[in-house]
């Protein structure tokens, strides 16, 4: 793999981050302006977005390979969670912070780093299974993300007001309000998206031009204003905070050079699909995505520690991602 494709993308990242920082610092972007951004981001820009990857004229692939890809990528969603799981507690994190590194560990960038790696490295053919992958995370963010980012910020509020609720309202409202909070979880801008592109890819449908078009304005607009909100975040923090955690580069190395690795070692068990194992291992190598980060910041949660993992793994997949990439199948 060139090193310099790599380079190129964080490069682009960082001027990004950068603008964010300084329109934040100038004060032309608030916090208040990048919660409504990151609204945005979540219910517009990335579902247009994920929506045009189905609309995209080229080779398919059959629907062989296609269940092959869906099995091992779900397959590699559910090893990323239980390391979500285990991390936490192999690096000792504080128990408060679980959900950071939970969200850290099973949502990696695999739109905005993963769509052009994926593309620069293994050719455009790779794209239907960075689409699937895609996906997933789409399901995940907003099902199993959402709902581990609500119940820390439930915690996060009653610390706070020092008021935690007594345990007859809790039991009183449980079982209603699980229900509902999973139903309304299922349907959003997320999943809603994610089931019309498979659709769309399946059926091989094609829409007009000015649908199309208005998708493809939109779904542009995702990386600047995701970046911008990264920005602003960054801006917030000062450098130490970013750099002097050692929790944070040891769960580096475990989470994106032995993790990929040992999903390749594991996947090349059961199938021996070149092109589906190379796209897996550079999904699960990119560095943490910023999702759960603007997910966060709409419910108003305390978004440092995610933020540092989200900064700091990108910068060290400038080392990571080519580490991971040794272990492409040829």
């Amino acid at each position: 793999m060139s090193m310099a494709i790599v380079l190129q993308q964080m490069i682009i990242i960082f001027i990004l981050i950068g603008i964010g920082m300084i329109l934040y610092r100038r004060k032309m972007i608030s916090e208040e302006c990048s919660r409504q951004i990151s609204g945005l981001i979540i219910n517009v820009t990335n579902p247009a977005l994920l929506i045009c990857s189905a609309l995209e004229d080229g080779p398919k692939a059959s629907l062989q390979e296609l269940g092959i890809a869906l099995a091992s990528y779900a397959a590699v969603f559910a090893i990323l969670i239980a390391a979500g799981f285990v991390l936490p507690y192999v690096l000792r994190v504080p128990k408060r912070l679980h959900y950071a590194y939970q969200v850290l560990t099973v949502f990696g960038n695999v739109g905005f780093i993963g769509i052009p790696l994926a593309s620069a490295v293994l050719g455009s053919q790779s794209l239907i299974f960075v689409s699937i992958f895609n996906l997933l995370f789409n399901l995940l963010v907003y099902t199993f993300g959402t709902s581990l980012l609500q119940r820390a910020a439930a915690q996060q509020a009653a610390e706070a007001a020092e008021a935690p609720v007594s345990h007859t309202q809790k039991n009183a409202s449980a079982p209603a309000g699980r229900t509902c909070g999973r139903l309304r979880m299922l349907v959003n801008a997320g999943t809603i998206s994610a089931a019309v592109t498979i659709i769309f890819y399946l059926g091989n449908f094609h829409v007009p031009v000015i649908i199309s078009s208005t998708l493809t304005y939109a779904g542009r607009a995702t990386t600047l204003l995701s970046m911008l909100v990264l920005g602003v975040s960054v801006a917030q923090m000062a450098p130490k905070d970013i750099f002097s955690n050692p929790r944070l580069y040891a769960f580096t190395l475990l989470r994106q050079v032995l993790v990929p690795i040992g999903c390749m070692l594991l996947m090349r068990c059961f199938f021996h699909h070149t092109l589906i194992l190379n796209t897996m291992l550079l999904m699960v190598a990119v560095p943490a995505a910023n999702m759960p980060l603007m997910l966060a910041k709409q419910m108003d949660m305390e978004t440092g520690s995610i933020s540092q993992g989200i900064i700091l793994t990108t910068i060290l997949s400038l080392v990571t991602v080519p580490a991971a990439c040794l272990f492409l199948v040829p």
